[in-house]
């Protein structure tokens, strides 16, 4: 029922209210496991990409969207189940192992997984260095890589903004990335290394983003 609810109702909604410029949507497997690894602008991004990928996407998400209470705490998990997000705990690298391993159960099923390899959003535009989990992921569960560039998400949605603006926003599909001569290397940390920068090069040739060549962090609590 929900799915239904997202391709009858959401997707057309957005699609009607926003127009999104949307390409290379041939590029996007319709069937058997993939990553749509893409850069990261705004909290509103992995609203985006599920309502235009051709197909339905999974995305890892704090499982504080999914606990709240009373009618926003009911709303925010009907949103994140219409959008196939599945909750996680965030935080310890144990923690980020197991939202790992649920990724790769999601891969393995044969459903298309979406992951920011940047780890966080990016807050001034520039694209910063991949982390190895997308390289992980590709090379344990043997699946091709989508690279995926935004723009415009973050003025439809500024960090420390609530409610969404109308504006311009462009979603590209690139060509799959295979790495089948590297499939079973996932403990090697220079295939990692290899993998993640080829797929961050595919993003910023997407993207034409000023790259940072460092790490994002998140900010710290105040």
């Amino acid at each position: 029922m929900i799915n239904l609810i997202t391709k009858l109702v959401l997707k057309p909604v957005a699609k009607a209210v926003y127009r999104p410029v949307i390409e290379g949507l041939e590029n996007v497997p319709r069937d058997g496991g993939v990553i749509l690894a893409s850069n990261h602008l705004s909290f509103i991004d992995s609203v985006v990409i599920p309502l235009t990928a051709p197909r339905r996407v999974y995305f890892l998400a704090k499982a504080e969207y999914f606990t709240g209470t009373g009618l926003k705490g009911a709303l925010s998990r009907a949103l994140f189940k219409a959008l196939n997000a599945v909750p996680v705990e965030r935080g310890e690298i144990k923690t980020a192992q197991a939202a790992l391993d649920s990724a790769l159960e999601i891969l393995r099923e044969g459903k298309a997984f979406g992951i920011y390899p940047e780890g966080t959003r990016s807050l001034d535009g520039r694209l910063y260095r991949g982390k190895t989990g997308v390289a992980w992921l590709a090379l344990t569960a043997g699946v091709p890589v989508v690279p995926v560039a935004l723009e415009g998400p973050a003025d439809i949605l500024p960090v420390g903004k609530r409610i969404p603006r109308l504006r311009k926003v462009t979603v590209r599909f690139g060509e799959p990335l295979h790495f089948d001569e590297l499939h079973g290397q996932a403990r090697s940390a220079r295939a990692r290394r290899e993998v993640t920068d080829q797929v961050m090069a595919a993003i910023h040739q997407l993207s034409g983003q000023e790259l940072a060549e460092v790490y994002n962090e998140r900010p710290m609590a105040a």
